[in-house]
């Protein structure tokens, strides 16, 4: 006899690869053999959102009274002042400005729902993006040999049994933050059901194998008792429509890659599969050239991220209690425009947290004046607040898991910034 967990875990590995019509018959017979599905108990759920490329955090949140970063950004600085029919900044506080194409962000952050965490970013100085996503998604800035992702420790920490669904990459390969020994999906689009899952240095036909094995070793007593998540999960993403989806509340996600990942996310919670920790991705942050001030690249860029996740929040209404949205980038850019318009890999940057238990309509962190004296290397926005900090205070007050014996961020036992409640 096997545990309910076994049987648990084979079932999410046998997911690897299948399309919408490639459910292996033994599969489908096995669905069959489960009644209606009844909703999962409701639980909290994490919704990371990696932009990749790093994000220029003082053009996203701007120090718009720092006289040093006008006079380094002649190109680029923008003031809250209207003067002739510019856009200009969002003053959030008199001191910080919000980019006028992130104006969607506005309410929640005056609603006190976004909070914005300036400063932020990774002890480890490295100003390469494969180095420095790896040591943010792992959780360990100093270590590149650790196996696992932070948010698959998070996922071990639950302190329950899990559907295959619990932790979800809208991406179309596995992201690093799930990598490590508990089950994790990644699925490029909800429609033609191709997902391709991290199987933990078990082949494809290893995989398949074992839960063929475990199938034909299981009575349909034992497998309603054992597999009945599993199968239920299989059977819902079979009979929805996910191609007419109607989002609620006329809610307008953005036909973009992030659009159709936070929306593709919002159809699992209302699935009631078990969805837990989600994830997606953002790209194009990697502004070297013609980054562009009120409209450009950046515009355009942080018009798509602030409407997507609003999209996501406005038809996630009724879950608002139990959902939290975090973004990561895994640098900043530098305080100083470089001769092409752009800006170049620096260190600090900031991030939004978007829900009902953070403290939001404030920018938290500390960003002190941008004098060269100030400014790491003589040149970026110093790092004054470690990205384990926030993570994993948002693990804890949110998920309800914390980082006991450095298990969540080995190495860490720094404390929280207070940007949760």
């Amino acid at each position: 006899m096997i545990s309910r967990k076994a049987f648990l875990k084979a079932g999410g590995l046998s997911l690897f690869g299948i399309g919408i019509g490639g459910i292996p018959a033994f599969m489908a017979q096995a669905a069959e053999l489960i009644e209606a599905p009844k909703l999962f108990k409701r639980k909290k759920i994490l919704v990371s959102i990696f932009q990749r490329g790093a994000m220029d955090g003082l053009m996203a949140v701007t120090p718009f009274e720092d006289q040093y970063l006008k006079a380094a950004r002649p190109g680029l600085f923008m003031s809250p002042v209207k003067t002739g029919n510019n856009n200009p900044l969002i003053d959030l506080d008199g001191r910080f400005g919000l980019h006028p194409a992130m104006r969607a962000f506005e309410s929640v952050f005056r609603d006190n729902r976004l909070a914005i965490v300036h400063g932020m970013g990774s002890p480890n100085n490295t100003r390469s993006h494969f180095d420095a996503q790896d040591y943010m998604e792992s959780g360990t800035p100093f270590s590149k040999g650790t196996s696992s992702g932070w948010l698959n420790r998070a996922a071990g920490l639950l302190g329950h049994e899990a559907t295959p669904f619990q932790s979800v990459s809208l991406t179309n390969a596995m992201p690093r933050s799930f990598y490590g020994e508990i089950p994790s999906l990644s699925i490029s689009n909800l429609q033609d059901f191709n997902i391709q899952l991290r199987a933990n240095q078990m082949n494809t036909n290893k995989v398949s194998q074992s839960f063929e094995e475990l199938y034909d070793q299981t009575s349909p007593g034992l497998l309603k008792s054992t597999g009945k998540e599993s199968f239920e999960a299989i059977k819902m993403l079979k009979s929805v429509d996910t191609k007419n989806y109607k989002p609620a509340n006329n809610a307008l996600y953005p036909n973009s890659p992030l659009g159709n990942s936070l929306k593709q996310i919002a159809q699992l919670i209302k699935m009631d599969v078990g969805l837990e920790l989600a994830f997606a991705e953002s790209g194009g942050w990697d502004t070297h050239f013609n980054q562009g001030a009120e409209n450009g690249v950046f515009a355009r860029n942080v018009t798509d991220l602030s409407m997507s996740i609003m999209a996501f929040w406005t038809d996630m209404a009724q879950y608002h209690d139990d959902l939290t949205v975090m973004t990561m980038t895994e640098f900043g850019r530098t305080v100083k425009q470089n001769g092409t318009g752009g800006t170049d890999h620096g260190r600090a940057s900031c991030n939004f947290i978007l829900g009902n238990d953070v403290r939001g309509g404030q920018v938290h962190g500390k960003v002190a004046p941008l004098a060269i004296e100030n400014l790491e290397d003589g040149r970026d926005l110093a790092v004054t607040t470690d990205f384990r900090s926030i993570f994993s205070e948002v693990a804890e007050k949110h998920l309800l898991i914390s980082n006991k014996n450095q298990v969540l961020f080995p190495g860490f036992d720094g404390k929280g910034i207070g940007v949760m409640r």
